[in-house]
């Protein structure tokens, strides 16, 4: 397979067999790696990167990344797939391809505390390609990519194409704050407006805030999940 080709600012490292991409990242940002650097690992039915930050901002600013990594990869797949696929994303990470779930991203941080700033940030994401096991009619809420017209679609092309995209909406969060990505998120926001289950709880999800904490409301009172909430332990 050839080497994937990333933009200048990025880096790249492939791993195999049971290595966990976001796992390898964590590792290498707890070894002092460069910002930039992208852990990979493309398979026949599945593919996974993670991309390290060195933030310098607060956390609760900095944890913007999943969104915005989440947003290029929404740009990077709906250039390269069929112009009918549908692409979503939820609040929490998950990425929805024509309402069913496929694939998530996920992020840690070495420091959580949320006024700190971290001395580093991973986000990560894995995308299912192909059956293996499961019928997809056992679950009509989760999908793989290549049953949804997606067969064309190079695992290298559409992770070098995220890379890009998602440079680029790094790029604009940098220069114009949180309102262009905050607005083409919104676009691509699944459960906006509908009834969902947070915390076992039954809410209306309303919207995000300028940080994309989570609007919640239950009957009159309108709570706010911070995004910090859904970051994974980096122990």
């Amino acid at each position: 397979m050839n080497e994937p080709v990333f933009p200048p600012m990025m880096s790249g490292l492939a791993v195999d067999g049971a290595a966990d991409p976001f796992d390898v990242a964590c590792q290498k940002a707890m070894m002092g790696c460069d910002a930039g650097l992208i852990v990979h690992k493309l398979a026949a039915d599945k593919m996974g990167a993670a991309l390290v930050f060195a933030p310098e901002v607060p956390l609760h600013k900095a944890v913007a990344m999943l969104p915005v990594c989440a947003v290029g990869f929404q740009n990077a797949l709906g250039a390269l797939a069929p112009p009918e696929v549908a692409v979503h994303l939820e609040w929490s990470g998950e990425t929805r391809i024509n309402g069913a779930r496929c694939g998530r991203f996920r992020m840690t941080a070495s420091d959580t505390d949320a006024a700190a700033v971290p001395d580093w940030l991973v986000v990560g994401f894995e995308l299912p390609l192909m059956l293996t096991q499961a019928d997809p009619g056992d679950d009509p809420d989760t999908t793989v990519l290549y049953e949804e017209g997606c067969a064309d679609v190079e695992a290298l092309a559409l992770l070098e194409s995220w890379a890009r995209h998602a440079l680029n909406w790094i790029a604009r969060w940098e220069s114009d704050g949180t309102a262009p990505v905050h607005a083409e998120w919104r676009g691509l926001a699944h459960g906006i407006g509908e009834a969902i289950t947070m915390k076992g709880r039954q809410g209306t999800f309303l919207g995000v805030d300028e940080d994309f904490g989570m609007l919640f409301r239950v009957g009159d009172e309108t709570e706010l999940f911070a995004l910090t909430t859904i970051l994974e332990d980096s122990a």
